[in-house]
């Protein structure tokens, strides 16, 4: 490989070492695609004509030093004629082991734990690394036997394509919290602001006689560029001159943050008076309530809960009741719902690519990729549908308590609202009955049963169904005989 490509290059001076480093970096990195590799590998030995060139290149290219990964003299020592076999055996291979680990590592993740997926771009290649893991998740896929396994296939296998394409990937968890919303531009202007104030507060200490050295040293570095001297006698004007400037300036930058905000606030307003004028109005008379304050305390959220949904409730059973069931027995009842593999790619195929609704942080775009796992899913739905059952992956979602008071303690003061796993949009959650307070105090999550049933026409409804059991910290607490709230110790 040395003796070639000095013949290539004469004019450019590499060790035999740093050319097979080089080779090695392209190969790890992916830089170039296979079909890429091919082309330069055909360039760099043609083929056909010069097939003796390249045999008697093959072993001097063997007497390398050992230290040369053997992997990185695979595409030059490959016969000319094999069209990039070779190459591609070798980059699929390392596909197959990267997806292993990533499988194997999204088993043993909770959901919470998992890492988030990023928004990879809409390129050829990408699509094409996508479609290369198809035929290699079958074997994954076939011996599934529940949707949480499957939904841990279909993760790992995106977080395996992430890794292959070099896209960045957060080592933390996800976070359920709001991220700050403060422009950058605004946090720069907050802090030109601050310093100024700063500089103010130094300029009148040594106005009115403080002579240490910090602030001396701090009224020379405000005068600086300047001919201002300390010792001159209108020093003082100099001062207040100095003074108002930065006064003018802090009253410029917190007209630019007024402004702005002045016209977001309308901005804000003007859709919310053409939709809603109910709402707007109530938020002109009341400030806007914030989650930083004190939370509520867990005990007490455990028995506000427990008083609103561990009543029995007894159901008026009058005798309208027999008349609509009379009335509603020559209704032909529904045929039985089959699902079918063309049923899920329709269903994916109308969704957004980067939304993903359910806690397992899956996007939409992985499933368009995935298209073996249509018929698995297929099959896992119609079992879900006849045995009127759903597992908690499909039953577990986020809720946010949002105050109804500032700094409220009190649990009845929160409001739940839970964004729909079906819909996305937030709904406000009257029967949230399965809790775990979250890292972030003003989240709940709605943990519910796994022996939850469902009818067939529940299945698309809203995700903030009635649970069995709730779980607050450490303690599990679940429903008895009498539809009383038991307390259990968790192991």
């Amino acid at each position: 490989m040395h003796r070639l490509f000095a013949e290539l290059e004469p004019s450019v001076t590499v060790t035999e070492q740093n050319l097979a480093d080089r080779v090695r970096y392209i190969l790890r990195s992916n830089t170039f695609d296979v079909t890429e590799l091919e082309r330069l590998r055909r360039e760099a030995v043609p083929s056909s004509d010069e097939n003796a060139t390249a045999e008697d290149a093959a072993p001097q290219l063997a007497e390398q030093p050992a230290n040369v990964d053997a992997v990185v003299n695979t595409p030059v020592l490959v016969d000319s004629n094999d069209d990039g076999t070779v190459a591609q055996e070798l980059e699929l291979e390392q596909m197959r082991s990267t997806l292993d680990e990533a499988i194997l590592e999204t088993r043993s993740t909770p959901l919470e734990n998992r890492p988030p997926l990023p928004r990879i771009a809409l390129s050829k290649r990408n699509w094409a690394t996508v479609r290369a893991l198809n035929p290699m998740l079958v074997t994954y896929l076939e011996p599934s036997r529940d949707f949480c396994e499957t939904d841990s296939i279909l993760f790992g296998a995106a977080l395996a394509v992430c890794r292959i394409i070099g896209a960045k990937l957060s080592t933390a968890g996800r976070t359920t919290g709001q991220s700050s919303a403060i422009l950058a531009w605004r946090t720069r202007i907050e802090e030109r602001i601050a310093k100024a104030m700063a500089l103010i507060g130094r300029l009148i200490c040594f106005r009115s006689g403080n002579t240490r050295p910090r602030i001396v040293r701090t009224v020379r570095m405000a005068f600086s560029g300047t001919n201002v001297s300390l010792s001159q006698p209108d020093i003082m004007l100099k001062l207040r001159e100095r003074i108002d400037d930065l006064k003018q300036r802090i009253a410029a930058w917190g007209k630019w943050i007024r402004r702005y905000t002045e016209r977001l606030t309308r901005f804000n307003q003007n859709p919310l008076f053409q939709s809603d004028q109910k709402r707007l109005y109530k938020s002109l008379e009341r400030p806007m309530v914030s989650g930083t304050g004190p939370v509520p305390n867990l005990t007490d959220t455990v028995a506000f809960r427990r008083s609103l949904w561990s009543e029995p409730v007894n159901h008026n059973e009058g005798p309208w009741t027999e008349v609509v069931a009379s009335q509603c027995a020559g209704i032909t009842p529904m045929d039985p719902v089959i699902i079918t593999p063309d049923d899920v790619a329709e269903a994916v195929r109308r969704a957004p690519n980067w939304k993903s609704l359910g806690l397992d942080g899956l996007h939409h775009y992985w499933l368009k990729g995935f298209i073996v796992c249509y018929a698995v899913l297929a099959r896992q739905f119609q079992e879900a549908l006849n045995q009127k059952s759903l597992p908690s992956l499909f039953t577990t979602v986020i809720t946010h308590l949002v105050p109804k008071d500032q700094g409220a303690t009190d649990p009845s003061k929160y409001r739940p609202i839970t964004k729909s796993i079906t819909t996305g949009l937030p709904v406000e959650s009257t029967s949230v009955l399965n809790l775990q307070l979250l890292p972030d105090k003003s989240q709940l999550r709605i943990l519910e049963p796994t022996t939850s049933q469902p009818r067939c026409s529940d299945v698309p409804r809203s995700s903030t169904s009635r649970s069995d059991s709730f779980e607050l910290g450490r303690d599990n607490i679940s429903l008895n005989k009498d539809n009383v709230l038991e307390p259990n110790t968790l192991n």
